[in-house]
């Protein structure tokens, strides 16, 4: 099976590169008002694609942002639906002088990384090429009539300024939404060599605190020793957090911390991974962390608390010694599978009240969260995945938890009841959001090549 989509892939590979090239060159930047007609202009091109690939009801949804692109194939209402989600938004350019080619002039350029070539350009990676990919899969199995499963397609403007209206998009068209699993291309592998699945995302639990001491800042001569210093409390409040074995203090925080299986734990860590180098490439002489985890497993299927930022007093030229009224603290907590970011949230300001000594008012705010989200490895997705991944790569992927969070991929599940699979085909190295974003060829060319052998595998398991 897939025999022919293959083949026509290889006919056309340089037709596809050079449609990518056209989508590449407009400069989609949701977060640049200046921009919006090059985004209506995006979502034109991609809508126009995948009715040339053969998908059917295509149509450019408004939104009070940017719009959605929404358009699908569907052979038989009794078959499996795969709902393919990507955004083709781009990061603004800046810092544009320390591009080596322009931003949105994509060129073909070899690297150590990529020595058959990579595509230099805004996007190449986040997440145009990869979402591309997806639509020359669907026209290669299409033209090929070797479709094996239905096919939706959600493509967004505003993944890159949070997604604003998505939530509101989706739950508008639930019925036109309905599929049996999500296929996301907007993450990576571990290398070319050596594939990989993401199967989990940490979720997150970000808030701001504020201690306030004194109605004013005082001199430190005079009222030093006298008065709470709002500063130094905040100092000591933020070092109770974790303890000596950097475990978190918070009452509660680990009851409903997924224990992942020991099967898992060493699959992961089948990943090529060398510890000298990390602690080389950060310039560091020891790694940190939980007590009892590797460094790997800190970063990925164990929460976390980080100050991201702490602040008050004088921190101008020269001295000035006051003690300062106010001191405040940006605190983020990475959470894993069955945290949940509001009760976190609610646990950390009670226990982070509760260390205020007198003398002192403590105020804490939360900004944000994002639930964590997980893709069982013996789920029906994840096996075509799998499947799909040995069969282009020749060998089998290795699943890996990812320490950052997607917030949409919760979205999905909590809106759709859907699950998510996160197969991805970037490299660490693709600079995304950095200058000189690039994405080589072999992962484009392999993304394509894999995304027919998913619908195969997922409709063959889902009969």
């Amino acid at each position: 099976m897939m025999q022919k989509t293959q083949n026509f892939i290889k006919k056309h590979d340089k037709r596809f590169l050079e449609e990518l090239f056209d989508l590449l060159r407009i400069p989609s930047v949701s977060a640049d008002p200046a921009h919006k007609g090059d985004v209506k202009k995006a979502a034109l091109s991609v809508a126009n694609s995948m009715t040339e690939a053969g998908a059917e009801n295509v149509e450019v949804c408004e939104t009070e942002g940017h719009p959605i692109v929404y358009g699908e194939k569907i052979i038989d209402p009794n078959l499996p639906t795969v709902l393919v989600y990507g955004h083709y938004d781009v990061q603004p350019a800046d810092p544009i002088d320390l591009w080596d080619s322009p931003a949105f002039e994509p060129v073909v350029k070899k690297t150590d990384v990529h020595p058959e070539g990579a595509i230099f350009a805004r996007g190449a990676c986040d997440d145009k090429g990869q979402m591309f990919m997806h639509i020359k899969a669907l026209e290669a199995m299409v033209k090929s009539g070797e479709m094996p499963c239905n096919a939706k397609f959600m493509i967004e403007g505003e993944e890159e300024v949070g997604s604003a209206n998505l939530e509101i998009f989706i739950k508008e068209n639930k019925p036109k939404l309905a599929a049996d699993i999500i296929l996301v291309s907007d993450t990576g592998i571990v290398s070319n060599d050596t594939p990989s699945i993401t199967t989990g995302l940490r979720g997150l639990s970000y808030v701001e605190v504020e201690v306030v001491g004194p109605n004013r800042d005082l001199h430190s001569g005079l009222y030093g020793g006298c008065v709470a210093n709002p500063i130094n409390i905040l100092s000591e409040m933020i070092a109770k957090l974790q303890d000596e074995d950097n475990k978190i203090t918070v009452p509660g925080f680990y009851d409903k911390v997924e224990v992942i299986s020991q099967e898992e734990r060493e699959e992961m860590a089948r990943a090529p991974y060398n510890e000298e180098n990390y602690k080389k490439a950060l310039d560091i002489n020891a790694v940190h962390g939980e007590k009892g985890f590797t460094t790997r497993e800190r970063g990925s299927i164990r929460p976390t608390l980080d100050v991201n930022g702490m602040w008050g007093g004088y921190t101008g030229e020269g001295a000035k010694t006051v003690i300062a009224s106010k001191a405040y603290a940006k605190i983020s907590m990475r959470l894993v599978p069955h945290q949940d970011p509001d009760e976190i949230t609610k646990l950390f300001k009670d226990y982070f009240e509760s260390l205020a000594p007198e003398g002192v008012k403590v105020i804490v705010k939360p900004h944000h969260g994002a639930q964590p989200a997980v893709t069982p490895i013996d789920s029906s997705g994840y096996i075509a995945a799998s499947n799909a991944m040995e069969k282009s790569f020749g060998t089998k992927p290795i699943p890996l938890r990812s320490g950052g969070s997607i917030p949409i991929v919760a979205l999905f599940e909590e809106v759709l009841g859907l699950k998510t699979v996160l197969m991805g085909f970037g490299l660490d190295t693709d600079a995304i959001h950095s200058p000189n974003e690039n994405y080589g060829l072999f992962n484009f060319y392999k993304g394509i090549e894999t995304i027919p052998y998913f619908y195969d595998e997922f409709a063959k398991l889902n009969k």
